[in-house]
């Protein structure tokens, strides 16, 4: 059972709630371009993950069979051992996410909204392909696989409601579990919540090995990652990192560098090429803006019912995965990269996003026409573009009058 998948709609659920809530206490906590970028970046995740799921799975299976030291089979004593297990093992591979370079550019992206919400629990990467290997060891000790994959989507579903500003501390649970107030921490830029905070469920690891640290009120957290991402694009917010750290490798002239670079402490470079061309990480964070870009209002509404058609393709291709064919199945995934990549370039206003839209729009509308992979939502794909035409043509207009004027 997917529980990931079961676990959708609640989320769905309780961020409409989530919103409704904010709109009548007037936080503003959400903004559309941030909200959609961290919820295509959470379908990306998804999709990615129906393509390698089979392999940690297989490699925990391999494990278990021929090298278990134990076979603890599956009393509730037991699955409780596992969960427990599995967030000890999680605590590890979230801190090493943040502590060497490589298993952070995978990481980063979770940490690049710069609000604070429950979309931003959704806002995963789709290039972590390391992160298994920090469970191996409950395969070897003796927990069944399934068992591990089970406890590892409770832990993550547990997760998703500590993403939120509108519940404070917590008492005696700040103490044994994670919660809102320690994990708005964990997320922060501020120099005293830096690599701190890193369990999942408990936060009695981090009271152990001494990566506690307390929401404190007089440093209100500021959200987001030194050296901001300034991009809505969900593929290069995906890349971002390796992209600087394959030209930091490329650059430097010592041989050595260009390969621990990968495995050394994250926001390390090589010295010749921090020479040549030094980073500004944005440090003094009393000058920190938000990245933002302004979005007429009719595209808006037009990236929020394209994330959606978008969203029901994917959960359409989760829900029917082995009826398709390996050629369908890749067709689906990257018609959801190339969707995310649109709405993106969209909400940033970029020249070229108006003819790549339009294109986009037309391939939807002779796919779900004529080469309907599931017959029953075809029509509802031709109404959303039927209905979004207008609105890209009038969002386009009032976006590009805007340029013009701000232009003179």
């Amino acid at each position: 059972m997917n529980i990931i998948l079961y676990a959708v709609p609640v989320f769905f659920l309780l961020i409409i709630i989530e919103l409704a809530y904010g709109h009548r206490k007037k936080t503003d906590y959400y903004r559309v371009n941030d909200s959609l970028t961290s919820l295509a970046t959470g379908s990306i995740n998804q999709l990615v993950n129906i393509s390698k799921a089979l392999i940690p799975f297989t490699v925990y299976i391999v494990i278990y069979q021929h090298f278990a030291i134990f076979d603890f089979g599956e009393s509730a004593l037991i699955w409780v051992l596992a969960f427990i297990a599995y967030d000890f093992c999680y605590y590890w591979n979230h801190r090493f996410g943040h502590e060497m370079n490589i298993l952070w550019a995978a990481h980063v992206i979770h940490h690049s909204s710069e609000e604070y919400n429950l979309t931003t629990a959704l806002r995963q990467t789709g290039t972590s392909f390391l992160s298994f290997v920090f469970y191996l060891p409950l395969a070897l000790v003796g927990f069944d696989p399934l068992m591990i994959i089970t406890v590892g989507a409770l832990n993550l579903v547990y997760q998703f409601w500590v993403h939120t500003r509108h519940v404070g501390k917590l008492g005696w649970f700040e103490w044994f579990f994670v919660t809102p107030s320690n994990h708005r921490g964990h997320h922060a830029q501020n120099t005293v919540y830096i690599d701190k905070n890193y369990g999942g469920v408990f936060i009695l690891w981090d009271r152990l090995f001494g990566t506690y640290q307390e929401e404190l009120d007089h440093d209100k957290p500021i959200f987001g990652i030194r050296g901001a991402v300034k991009s809505w694009n969900p593929l290069w917010v995906n890349l971002q990192v390796y992209s600087q750290l394959f030209s930091d490798a490329r650059q430097t002239n010592n041989l050595w560098h260009k390969f621990t670079i990968w495995f050394r402490r994250t926001g390390w470079r090589p010295p010749d090429v921090e020479a040549l061309s030094p980073m500004n990480k944005g440090d003094d964070l009393s000058q920190f803006q938000k990245y933002h870009t302004e979005v007429a209002p009719a595209l808006k509404i037009h990236c929020v019912i394209q994330y959606v058609t978008t969203a029901i393709i994917g959960l359409s291709l989760m829900l029917s995965y082995t009826g398709l064919s390996m050629f369908q199945h890749f067709v689906v995934i990257g018609f959801a990269l190339l969707s995310s990549f649109s709405i993106g370039a969209l909400m940033e206003n970029k020249h070229y996003s108006g003819i790549l839209e339009w294109s986009r729009l037309g391939v939807l509308m002779i796919a779900a026409s004529v080469l309907p992979l599931w017959p029953s939502l075809s029509a509802f794909f031709v109404v959303s573009v039927l209905i979004c035409l207008p609105l890209l043509w009038i969002g386009r207009r009032d976006s590009l009058r805007a340029e013009s004027v701000a232009s003179l």
